[in-house]
């Protein structure tokens, strides 16, 4: 029987992205990068859940992507409401990218879940306001011993009737943090997460600067709600980490795995939440080693266009000790 059991939660969207260097590329994201990045990690040590909606055109070509993986299990990857996403991306530079989106998931509820509340680590990678939403949080809160990864793409992102991807502030947050244990973020969505109780209309727009002033405020109150750690990737500086110790707040910066030539940045953060999934699964509390997991997941993620950038525990690891001295 199996060490480990993940859940991974969230869109397989049908993506057709622009890269900043204009190439494009048409692929299956999010939750596959989530659930590949664990699966090459894991080996024949456990098995990784990933439940997910997608169109009915979609469903055979998604489950032929993942076969390779004999321990991702894709039981859970139905089409029966024929609906998913569908992205399309374009890079203006290496990091930000605009975004149409023209397909829906249906959202994932506690019935597409019930069978997996033997899971240790549940990983939810929404990238839209609907696709996980509070209720099933609440599910596996109330059935499952598992830890909550959440990444606040999803909360902190909408889509309108245009088809653009629009940021928002997530005003009902508080609602969410009792239900979440390890809370993922870059350092925009910690902006949404983070808002005054009222504005003067000037002050309204577009977030100009890329302070981080405002997180270790955002931390003692996501960290007082409920939440174990608080983790908010800052890009090439690589991650900040909040979590309580001896009722004290600690903040470590864990720096970014250094890559020489970025190739695709698509799925980074997906594949960071991934490594976190996994780095939590041997030291349920131990924040700053999958962060480390988290940080080599993302960076492995630029490396190429293919699943094949993703490495075995044991490579990972020799780049992790090659970076950080230690796992």
């Amino acid at each position: 029987m199996p060490k480990y059991n993940v859940a991974v939660l969230g869109p397989i969207p049908r993506d057709h992205i622009t890269t900043h260097h204009g190439e494009v590329i048409e692929k299956y994201g999010c939750a596959t990068h989530t659930a590949i990045g664990i699966s090459k990690l894991l080996g024949n040590e456990g098995t990784v859940y990933l439940v997910s909606h997608v169109r009915k055109k979609d469903e055979d070509a998604v489950k032929q992507l993942l076969a390779p993986y004999s321990n991702i299990n894709v039981d859970h990857i139905t089409s029966d409401a024929d609906q998913g996403d569908v992205i399309k991306l374009r890079f203006v530079d290496q990091n930000k990218r605009l975004e149409k989106q023209t397909g829906f998931m249906n959202p994932i509820v506690p019935e597409d879940i019930k069978e997996l509340m033997h899971c240790d680590v549940f990983v939810c990678v929404p990238i839209t306001d609907y696709e996980v939403p509070l209720e099933t949080l609440k599910y596996i809160k109330e059935n499952s011993n598992g830890k909550i990864i959440f990444d606040a793409h999803g909360p902190t992102n909408t889509l309108t009737i245009t088809g653009d991807r629009l940021i928002r502030f997530w005003v009902d947050r508080d609602q969410w943090l009792p239900y979440i244990d390890v809370l993922k973020m870059n350092l925009e969505e910690s902006m949404c997460c983070w808002f005054e109780k009222e504005y003067d209309v000037e002050d309204l727009g577009e977030f100009e600067t890329h302070t981080t002033d405002h997180l270790p405020k955002l931390a003692e109150h996501v960290l007082n709600k409920g939440v174990e750690s608080l983790i908010v990737t800052l890009d090439a500086e690589g991650g900040a980490v909040f979590f309580k110790e001896d009722g004290n707040i600690r903040h470590e910066m864990v720096k970014s795995v250094k890559v020489e030539h970025v190739i695709d940045t698509t799925g980074c953060g997906d594949s960071f939440a991934g490594g976190l999934g996994f780095g939590l699964l041997e030291e349920p509390n131990n924040y700053i080693r999958a962060a480390k997991y988290a940080n080599a997941l993302g960076a492995l993620r630029t490396q190429g266009r293919t699943f094949e950038v993703f490495k075995s525990k044991k490579e990972t690891d020799r780049l992790i000790v090659e970076n950080y001295g230690e796992v």
